[in-house]
């Protein structure tokens, strides 16, 4: 379509917000738009919306914001632009460092932390071009998938205000799903880009391990389970943000070697038929609420649709021994990160009973205990590698609960089954984390409440831009879905 079909400023506000950021950064490049404008709809949108959502926090004085696109107009009017970024509002997730901007973690212990240099994933996308406005808001610490602080409060479901928005990207969903940001960024150790996705009908993409690199680490080596990656409202957005994100850092030395250029390329098509592996519950073990595995089939038929062959496929293996082993990486991992802030009964009175746990769980593990869960970790790479003889991809539900009210904590039950940790609801999520795998989250449908779904879509090892082809061939028949997005009316009610 021509941009000036796409853009009528005079139209207000919203007709910019609505683009997405692929077509945002060719308006902006084509100066059918300025960054100015941009900016300023941007602002006025955010303060309409977010006060009912709470999505983006920290945001900064506008007038500085404005006067940052002026100087994005001027490069461009003097024939330069950064990248694709150029002129786009960016707010990071607050587990980012951005220099002068708070690091708060969501933590009371954190408020006044103010970072004086970007994180690498920052360095990238302000090189890009983007404006950084603010932060997107996230659980204590990103633990759990439920966006909600004592600093900042909860962030809302914009399908129901009542309901969690997920986490620990929660801010970034909803940030994406309201118009309040081109596009998003998040990170992902337990599904916290995938499960915000889901519940925000939107897509989050976790990348390869390596793909988007960390900097700076207190360790480069081990804690290798947890990644930086894109959210957006198109598969096409999300690639081109990755395009940005990814690529090799002698910083970094576990990242991977090639650079993001790939991504910015025009998204092919399959040269065949793709194989789709459907786990589902993985034969019972995953406890579901009603109507997730039906609308994870009417994906899986939309799949069909588009030529992919679909087999449904046991694991394999015994699900419960790669929990037990996920557990004892995940506690050695977050305790290690947590324990600074655990030093004095003032510090533990200000952190939440999940944090304690974590801490608590992980001063009762060997190094022993660490090493066999490390060989159980390997033999299920190696087993998954197995499963992707016979098929392209893997597909699971994203989540095991749909967006539960916004005041409780945790789902303690799902059905008739208990659940026993905070987050053992979120089971579902591991097995792409733990293989290190690419996986994107795809929405999927609604439930009678009105309340969005997502599958989980895993690719072969560093097979980044196989995912990113399906996902694109799924969102080109699932437009109605995507086409459903929260009502305006949710935004003007006092």
């Amino acid at each position: 379509m021509h941009l000036s079909k796409l853009i009528d400023v005079n139209a207000g506000s919203n007709t910019i917000t609505d683009l997405g950021a692929d077509a945002l950064s060719e308006a902006i490049h084509a100066k059918a738009v300025s960054c100015r404008e941009v900016m300023q709809a941007y602002l006025d949108r955010i303060a309409r919306v977010n006060p009912h959502v709470n999505a983006i926090i920290n945001l900064q004085d506008a007038d500085s914001l404005l006067a940052q696109a002026d100087v994005r107009d001027a490069q461009l009017a003097n024939g330069h632009s950064m990248g694709w970024m150029h002129g786009m509002p960016q707010a990071i997730k607050d587990l980012a460092m951005v220099a002068g901007i708070p690091m708060t973690q969501g933590s009371p212990l954190l408020k006044n932390n103010i970072p004086s240099q970007d994180c690498l994933m920052v360095e990238r996308m302000k090189a890009a071009g983007c404006i950084v406005i603010g932060k997107t808001n996230t659980p204590e610490f990103g633990l759990g998938s439920h966006t909600f602080n004592p600093l900042f409060g909860a962030t809302r479901n914009p399908y129901d205000l009542g309901k969690t928005a997920g986490g620990s990207s929660g801010g970034a969903a909803v940030a994406l799903a309201c118009r309040l940001l081109p596009v998003a960024d998040g990170s992902d150790f337990m599904g916290s880009l995938r499960n915000p996705a889901a519940w925000n009908n939107v897509f989050g993409m976790r990348p390869s391990q390596g793909r988007v690199p960390s900097w700076p680490a207190s360790d480069a080596y081990i804690a290798q389970l947890s990644t930086e990656g894109p959210m957006g409202r198109s598969v096409r957005d999300i690639a081109m943000l990755l395009s940005i994100q990814a690529g090799y850092d002698t910083r970094a030395p576990l990242s991977l070697g090639s650079d993001g250029r790939q991504y910015s390329a025009p998204i092919a098509g399959p040269a065949q038929p793709w194989r789709i592996g459907w786990l589902g519950d993985l034969d019972g073990y995953l406890a579901m609420e009603d109507g997730i595995l039906d609308s994870c089939k009417s994906g899986l038929n939309r799949l069909e649709g588009i030529g992919c062959v679909v087999d449904s496929l046991p694991l394999g293996t015994a699900p419960a021994p790669i929990w037990q082993a996920w557990l004892v990486w995940r506690r050695a991992l977050v305790a290690s990160r947590l324990l600074p802030f655990t030093q004095t009964a003032e510090q533990r009175a200000l952190l939440k009973p999940e944090a304690l746990w974590e801490c608590g769980q992980a001063g009762e593990l060997s190094a022993a205990q660490l090493l066999a869960a490390s060989a159980q970790r390997t033999a299920f790479y190696n087993h998954m590698c197995k499963l992707f003889v016979r098929h392209d991809f893997l597909v699971l539900p994203t989540a095991q609960v749909w967006p539960f009210e916004v005041s409780q904590h945790w789902p303690k039950r799902i059905g008739e089954r208990e659940m026993d940790s905070y987050h053992r609801w979120m089971e579902v999520v591991i097995y792409a984390t733990f293989a290190g795998l690419p996986c994107i989250n795809v929405p999927v449908g609604f439930n009678a409440q009105g309340l969005p779904m997502g599958m989980q879509i895993i690719g072969r090892p560093r097979g980044d831009m196989s995912v990113l082809q399906l996902a694109h061939a799924y969102e080109a028949v699932a437009q109605d879905l995507l086409a459903r997005r929260p009502a305006e009316s949710t935004f003007s009610a006092q």
